[in-house]
């Protein structure tokens, strides 16, 4: 059924998320994932947008407003208010600024890419799989200020959080919050990362990718034990306003696993956040986002029970042909994506960004179910002219009539 009344970005994704339901949006709706380092470009300071709820609110807020987009993902925790009395001192380096905190530790924060946290010695903190308890896993969260830790510590914190409901701190979803009050008409999604990325990032790719093969069985008891946190942070993102959550899933794809150790590391867990959560928010929806090469997999995302797929990545980034996608999957599921960032939006100019987009809304718009974006996220040198191309195609191109 289509519907003519135009509607606000909140209910334009609203109903694109949710095929099933056999309501068409007034048209196509556009978000796009930008990359942190964008922000820190085309949005303020970096020190400020990395390290501070309220400047990455306002951040995201922002370039939605600027590129017209009809979602938001709050992909950043938020931050401990007394960060800065934490600061020992900030000095201008080779690769960015150095912050130096009062208890020896270091951020290097580039002016176009993430930050990096090391220790007094300047090496990156890091754990072995061989030192990890399950029992005192919970949820890794690779972006915290700290890093990334193990047992899990938040900020400046000296004791590790205690698994269970209080596990994650009072300040953890300001920055959502903040969105939502802000931008009460956009739809605000949240962040959380699948059990195995968790893992990715605690012990390195090297060590889980062998530890399939050499000791599966302490990789499912780490993945069993990641799974329940990352249920009580979806809930609490749900709670705090969240219209939607994104499972991100990045290291699920053909580039790294096979579709065997796809069904038997990825899979089940996933499953278990989706259904988990469904209970606690029923209706709310909760998508994925895996990169790459994914062609071959569509189907077994799909039996995780998500309720959308993200990313898409065509070739050459990833290998997946957008009306095949469309074919196999139908309205089941919404899909998300499929314009390449790199190659279309970071090297191209604006009309052949706009070309390129009005093709994809065109093979993936009937029926519903498609959000007009770029497969993975926005460079951070993404000229904001092609960006802008996204929108004027999915305004000139993506009504239902």
């Amino acid at each position: 059924m289509s519907n003519n009344t135009p509607m606000t970005s909140r209910e334009r994704m609203d109903a694109a998320m949710r095929p099933r339901s056999g309501r068409l949006p007034d048209r196509v709706p556009v978000m796009c994932q930008l990359a942190l380092g964008h922000y820190f470009l085309h949005a303020g300071d970096s020190v400020e947008i990395w390290h501070d709820s309220q400047a990455f609110a306002e951040a995201l807020v922002t370039l939605q407003r600027r590129y017209r987009f009809d979602g938001i993902l709050v992909n950043l925790p938020g931050r401990d208010p007394a960060w800065r009395r934490q600061v020992q001192s900030v000095e201008e380096g080779d690769t960015g600024r150095l912050i130096t905190w009062r208890h020896g530790r270091r951020t290097i924060v580039p002016p176009d890419d993430n930050p990096h946290m090391h220790g007094a010695d300047g090496r990156a903190v890091t754990a072995r799989l061989e030192d990890v308890d399950p029992d005192r896993l919970f949820y890794i969260e690779p972006h915290d200020l700290a890093g990334v830790t193990y047992p899990t510590t938040w900020g400046w914190a000296e004791e590790p959080a205690i698994p269970g409901p209080g596990f994650f701190p009072p300040w953890h979803r300001d920055t959502l919050r903040q969105v939502r009050a802000a931008a009460p008409d956009v739809s605000v999604h949240g962040e959380v990362f699948s059990p195995f990325s968790q893992l990715m990032e605690l012990v390195g790719y090297t060590s889980v990718l062998g530890a399939l093969i050499l000791d599966p069985g302490k990789v499912i008891a780490c993945l069993e034990r990641l799974t329940d946190g990352a249920v009580l942070l979806a809930r609490g993102h749900f709670e705090a306003g969240a219209d939607a959550v994104l499972i991100s899933s990045a290291f699920a794809g053909a580039g790294f696993l096979s579709p065997d150790h796809y069904r038997r590391f990825v899979l089940p867990f996933e499953r278990r956040i989706v259904e988990q959560i469904a209970e606690a928010a029923p209706g709310k929806p909760i998508y994925t986002h895996t990169c790459g090469a994914i062609g071959d997999r569509l189907e077994l995302m799909e039996q995780t029970d998500t309720h959308g797929i993200d990313t898409l990545d065509p070739p050459p980034l990833g290998t997946v042909d957008l009306a095949d996608a469309k074919r196999r999957l139908g309205c089941r599921l919404f899909i998300k994506g499929n314009v390449d960032p790199v190659n279309t939006v970071l090297l191209s100019t604006p009309e052949p960004c706009y070309e390129d987009a009005c093709a994809r809304v065109e093979i993936a718009k009937p029926g519903g179910g498609y959000i007009l974006s770029t497969a993975c996220s926005v460079p951070p040198h993404a000229p904001p002219e092609n960006i802008l191309a996204l929108a004027r195609a999915a305004e000139a191109r993506g009504h239902y009539r």
